[in-house]
């Protein structure tokens, strides 16, 4: 063997030295997989000029800056309340899984008292999903504050939301943005995270607060094989009838 040979044989890396990553690990790979193979479209994958790729976006992003300019009293007003309630932060900032898998951060207007997410584990076994699941929800949850539990029967605390859409981080409407990653995710789940997640949806305006994460991920799949300019305007419409009945699953 010639020492260009030795060299050459030295310097090749044997591929069990490092192994590939997981491949669940490609979250936005993985989600192009699942809708391929369960016929669920990508609609901001299309290559030619539709609803989903050029007049949603914009009509989002400037619908909400109009929105956010607009409400800036109601901003205001809500700000100062949160602060004479407990004097804690207005906001509340999370981490939430959008498009593809990816995390954002999600703004809100903080509903619940500061230790909110520390007292979450103390409180699991009362979850109404059920003890292990990721999705989170009490009957009569202790850690909302007097003034948060108004924001959320008036659907207030999602304002803030207003301005991931402007950033392009979620739509109007589309599926609600989880709070735990897409690792947590079941392989049927993962079609939902087709679309940009929204401030309304099906879901929301079904009347049913309490319905398990399967049967969301239905909806949210059938809003996805549906979507349209029609569809998203109706669901609007029945968010605000939802919000003035208060009787959403917000």
């Amino acid at each position: 063997m010639t020492a260009h040979g030795a060299d050459a044989s030295a310097d090749r890396i044997e591929p069990a030295c490092f192994p590939r990553p997981e491949r669940r690990s490609d979250w936005a790979r993985r989600v192009r997989f699942e809708c391929d193979m369960r016929g669920v479209p990508l609609p901001f994958e299309v290559r030619r000029a539709s609803y989903a790729t050029r007049a949603k976006p914009v009509a989002d992003a400037a619908l909400a800056l109009v929105a956010t300019l607009l409400l800036l009293p109601v901003f205001l007003a809500v700000a100062i309340a949160i602060k004479l309630d407990d004097g804690g932060p207005v906001l509340f900032v999370q981490p939430r899984t959008g498009y593809l898998g990816r995390r954002f951060r999600l703004f809100k207007f903080r509903t619940m008292v500061v230790e909110a997410e520390a007292l979450k584990e103390a409180l699991r076994e009362h979850n109404l999903h059920g003890a292990t699941s990721p999705d989170f929800k009490l009957a009569d949850d202790p850690r909302i504050t007097r003034v948060g539990r108004f924001l959320r029967r008036t659907s207030l605390d999602e304002l803030p939301n207003l301005w991931n859409i402007v950033l392009g981080e979620m739509s109007f409407v589309g599926p609600r943005p989880t709070s735990f990653a897409a690792s947590t995710y079941a392989m049927a789940h993962l079609p939902r995270l087709a679309v940009r997640p929204g401030l309304t949806g099906l879901w929301q305006v079904s009347g049913r607060a309490n319905v398990g994460f399967d049967e969301r991920t239905a909806m949210d799949i059938a809003y996805i094989r549906s979507m349209s300019a029609r569809r998203d305007l109706a669901l609007v419409l029945r968010t605000v009838s939802a919000v003035r009945r208060q009787d959403g699953a917000h």
